[in-house]
């Protein structure tokens, strides 16, 4: 396993990293134990950044990975969670300070932690950026300030939200972003040289688009077209035809870029984890990558996340 600094911070961070929302049954229903397990795996084999959310499946997510890490020396892993969303509708979102604080509270409990090395406000297109920038991310730094956290991030799906955070003037130290580093979209690489230049740490998270671009395909909420399914479709059986199966490739391709420091993969199955970091270990097959972008090509492959004014 590969590590690389993260931004500015001296978090050394692995180049594959755990997505714990699958703990919470938000893909599929899991056991418990399994999901256990799998964390397990994932740190024994060199994955020290875990990341999670009170909002994947409702706590779940948290409390089945805090029973999992009570086992684990808390040096051994690097933890990030998020705060501001706490459920799938407009009303579910609270970025104000007093929520941001309960919610830290209520995360390091369920974690079995004193801190989080890593706090995000979660989506934060689902608010105003005055909120955001005048109450959440200062309250983000007051927290960080008492100890409670260590280092300051924001997660979005708009390319926008990261070009208004860096445009606030507020500190921030890394940012997650899902979907948009991947053979189907590669938006983010049009913001990566300003991040880089500010000094912020990327994470990268679902090179496989939330499921699309795998052997089993989307969960039935996926909010991708039709024309992006179809063609999901389509790449998946040219990466059949090859002998190479597309979740290998997505994963490689999305891990390829320099300046991107960590690409979050999300399962609750120890198999999947340790095939992941095999095929981290082949290199690219660069031509097939090539073929499988240009199918994307021309297909609408994004979709609306939080307020209209906030979007791309």
């Amino acid at each position: 396993m590969q590590y690389k600094k993260l931004g500015n911070t001296n978090l050394n961070v692995s180049q594959l990293s755990y997505g714990a929302s699958p703990l919470g049954s938000v893909f599929r229903n899991i056991s418990e134990k399994e999901g256990i397990r799998t964390v397990h795996t994932a740190v024994d084999h060199g994955i020290n950044l875990i990341d999670v959310s009170p909002y994947y499946g409702l706590t779940v997510a948290e409390t089945v990975l805090g029973k999992a890490l009570k086992s684990i020396p808390r040096d051994k892993y690097i933890l990030s969670s998020k705060a501001g969303r706490y459920g799938s509708e407009f009303a579910d979102f609270d970025f104000s300070a007093k929520r941001i604080r309960q919610s830290v509270h209520e995360s390091l409990a369920r974690l079995g932690t004193d801190y989080l090395d890593i706090l995000f406000l979660h989506d934060i297109e689902f608010a105003s950026f005055e909120q955001i920038f005048s109450e959440a991310l200062p309250c983000l730094h007051e927290l960080k300030k008492e100890g409670l956290i260590r280092y300051v991030g924001v997660t979005g799906y708009p390319i926008n939200v990261f070009q208004e955070s860096l445009n606030s003037g507020l500190d921030i130290d890394c940012i997650l972003t899902y979907c948009r580093y991947a053979l189907h979209d590669t938006a983010l690489s049009s913001i990566i040289p300003a991040l880089k230049d500010k000094g912020v740490g990327i994470i990268n998270a679902s090179p496989t688009a939330m499921g699309m671009l795998t052997q089993r395909g989307a969960p039935d909420w996926h909010p991708a077209s039709e024309q992006f399914r179809k063609a999901a479709e389509k790449a998946i059986a040219l990466c059949n035809n090859y002998g190479i199966d597309i979740t290998g490739l997505a994963l490689q391709f999305a891990t390829s870029h320099d300046d991107i420091t960590s690409t979050l993969v999300g399962t609750a199955n120890p198999d999947n984890i340790l095939k992941n970091i095999a095929w981290l270990e082949q290199p690219l097959n660069l031509d097939l990558a090539s073929q499988v972008k240009s199918i994307f090509m021309g297909v609408d492959c994004t979709w609306d996340s939080g307020y209209p004014e906030n979007q791309d």
